[in-house]
């Protein structure tokens, strides 16, 4: 039926004459009139041409119109309508084509609207993403999964995972995914000019509805803050435990020896009491810093936020590093205009002054110079601690405020230090919504900036915009 109503008119014209041929030669052999035989043909020319309009509009041209716009709407076209008006049945199939077709267009629509979301959310995900279908060719992989090996898109789709994918681990992935179908788990490096990126790679076998493999999915997750934080903690562990083992060893040893024989002389055994004050109190310091800095990095810390006058904090203070300098013979300037108030933790606030004019003293040789200078900057009170002591190596800068971390251990050490002065430093001036800077140039000496806001707060961005341009 279908080629029927594919024939052009003309043909049904031609089969019309070739029927008048027919009929012609059939009444000539009953009749020598040429004018009846000319009238009938004609007659019958205009009743079957008359027919045939009628059958071909009413029934063969809208059957064509609708089958031409069914193909199309096979090949994908859903715009596609039939636009022939037609009556009876012809019309209600002509209807229902074209709701067809809308309802089409609309599903294709949505379709393509959740393709793009997926695309979307695929493409904003932290994790790199590769589908892999069961001959092992490549047919998707998202933003990161790009970024992760630094490449295009169609440098993987449509080849064999092994063939783009130099990572012994991803295919040993997928292998293993394929091979065991189920899910598998491994890890690897890589090395760029920022550093080391940890990255874990699971390969997640994918099953049609009879549960028959039809491919795998590659997922990378970026585990570098992960391990970072493990490595973090293992050495925390290992610096608190060497730290916590050096002056208790030392109380141990001395107090058996007072146990074990009673010093000769009283000056042995006073000797002896002490070194086990001074690691007591060592003890004691390094204890005291672990709780502070516990305290400062819960979420749930608040600070005791007055109004701070400056003048009276550097009051306080004052006589306590002034007498550390004057051990040394350093000179302790300080340079404050006039006096400035802010919002602040007032005990905070003075324990960051002591601990780094402590420590500009502590790192100062003899007959050294300490400068504190105290002004202010737009809105932000600036403090810096200047000195020209031994200064800081520029390899050293960038891990200054890690925990236990320490310049110059031996002299750390031989000052009281802990080694977590500077972290508990800077968690304070990040809790006052502050920033600290350090410049240093060895044996040149170092230079300690400290930016406070005076009004600090939790819910306006301003002061954070400001302290940068203020510090650039």
């Amino acid at each position: 039926m279908k080629p029927l109503f594919k024939k052009p008119l003309s043909l049904y014209l031609l089969g019309i004459l070739v029927l008048l041929f027919l009929t012609g030669a059939i009444i000539s052999t009953l009749t020598n009139e040429y004018i009846i035989l000319i009238s009938v043909l004609g007659i019958e020319f205009v009743i079957l041409s008359m027919m045939l309009l009628y059958v071909y509009n009413k029934y063969l041209k809208p059957i064509s119109k609708a089958v031409k716009t069914v193909e199309e709407l096979v090949q994908g076209n859903y715009k596609a309508r039939v636009r022939y008006a037609a009556q009876g049945m012809i019309a209600d199939l002509n209807q229902n084509i074209n709701q067809l077709a809308r309802s089409l267009s609309e599903l294709s629509i949505q379709e393509e609207m959740k393709t793009k979301q997926l695309l979307t959310v695929l493409n904003n995900t932290e994790s790199g993403l590769a589908l892999v279908d069961e001959k092992g060719y490549i047919h998707l992989v998202n933003r990161k999964f790009l970024t992760i090996f630094n490449k295009k898109k169609y440098d993987y789709i449509g080849y064999l995972y092994y063939d783009v994918i130099d990572n012994e681990e991803i295919q040993n992935t997928v292998q293993e995914a394929f091979l065991y179908e189920k899910n598998i788990k491994h890890s690897f490096t890589l090395s760029d000019e920022k550093g080391d990126v940890y990255i874990e790679v699971v390969g997640a076998p994918i099953f049609n509805e009879r549960q028959m493999l039809k491919g795998a999915v590659i997922v990378l997750y970026d585990i570098t803050e992960l391990k970072q934080v493990a490595i973090m903690r293992k050495d925390f562990v290992a610096n608190v435990s060497h730290e916590l083992k050096t002056p208790i060893t030392s109380i141990k040893g001395f107090a058996e020896t007072l146990l074990e024989k009673s010093p000769s002389d009283k000056m042995t055994e006073q000797q002896f009491l002490n070194i086990i004050y001074d690691e007591s109190s060592r003890l004691q310091f390094l204890v005291e810093d672990l709780l502070t800095l516990s305290t400062l990095e819960k979420d749930d810390f608040h600070l005791k936020l007055t109004t701070v006058n400056l003048s009276k904090v550097i009051a306080d203070l004052w006589p306590i590093v002034k007498q550390q300098a004057e051990r040394k013979n350093i000179t302790l300037n300080l340079s404050m205009e006039k006096e400035y108030k802010l919002e602040a933790d007032g005990e905070k606030l003075k324990q960051v002054l002591i601990n780094l004019v402590g420590n500009a003293i502590n790192y100062t040789s003899d007959q050294g110079r300490v400068m504190l200078t105290i002004d202010e900057i737009d809105q932000f009170i600036r403090i810096n601690i200047t000195d020209n002591g031994i200064g800081i190596d520029q390899d050293d800068l960038p891990r200054l405020f890690e925990r236990f971390y320490r310049v110059d251990k031996a002299r750390s050490r031989n000052t009281g230090g802990t080694g977590l002065g500077l972290a508990i430093v800077k968690h304070i001036v990040e809790v006052h919504e502050g920033k600290m800077t350090v410049e240093s140039e060895v044996n040149k000496g170092s230079s300690f900036t400290i930016y406070f806001p005076k009004k600090p707060t939790t819910t306006n961005k301003k002061n954070s915009h400001s302290l940068e341009t203020v510090i650039e």
